[in-house]
């Protein structure tokens, strides 16, 4: 451990929106609404900053969708850590680019998303583990068929191009695309996305705040 840290060679990038109402969970607005999606997308930026700076395992970075927005900007301020643009293109664009630019600088670099309250400064030490180890890349998978978390001792544009977001078939195309590329990797255990209304009850944090109750509707 150098300086604190247990990877310090390592770079954790934090995906985040910025909470504008009506641009964030959107498939939430029928039970939380606007504010209250926006209010909930501050909740789960500021978890996972917490997770991610908690464990004391490397330089954390937070890539969001607007530098500017005073939430994001106050966050980077609490939590000491720098802020970065994610820029133009779809969300396979931005990804690569955050990663490539991470590896720039670091032997390897571990992206994660927001939605994802279940994880843990444990898994991310896991994920980090794995490619000190040797792994090419690491994945953290969910339910819906997507991942939280990808992250790699190197990278390529296959993994992220033409990928159909947002579906359940990204999962299944990211390790296809693995198997194309002969990459070894290897995933977290599977856990869960904070997307739909009936995943409000999942998480204890601010339920009552959140509308729960009151729903509307492996190694490789």
């Amino acid at each position: 451990m150098v300086d604190g840290l247990a990877f310090p060679d390592a770079r954790l990038l934090v995906f985040s929106k910025a909470p504008v109402p009506g641009q964030v969970k959107t498939r939430l607005m029928p039970v939380l609404g606007a504010e209250g999606c926006a209010r909930l997308q501050r909740r789960l930026v500021s978890r996972t900053l917490e997770t991610a700076v908690s464990g004391s395992l490397c330089p954390v970075e937070l890539w969001c969708t607007d530098g500017a927005d005073p939430f994001l900007r106050e966050c980077a301020d609490h939590y000491g850590i720098s802020i970065h643009q994610q820029g133009d293109g779809d969300l396979g664009a931005r990804m690569f680019r955050a990663l490539q630019y991470g590896l720039q600088r670091a032997r390897y670099a571990v992206l994660l998303g927001t939605d994802c309250p279940a994880a843990t400064s444990g898994d991310l030490a896991d994920a980090l583990a794995a490619l000190g180890a040797g792994r090419d890349v690491v994945l953290g998978p969910v339910e819906d068929g997507g991942y939280w978390l990808i992250g790699g001792r190197r990278i390529d544009r296959h993994l992220f191009d033409a990928m159909p977001w947002g579906s359940e078939r990204i999962m299944a195309l990211t390790r296809a695309r693995l198997r194309d590329l002969q990459w070894r990797w290897e995933e977290l255990p599977l856990s869960w996305d904070l997307d739909r209304p009936e995943d409000l009850c999942r998480w204890d944090d601010g339920a009552s705040a959140t509308g729960c109750g009151h729903r509307s509707t492996g190694k490789k």
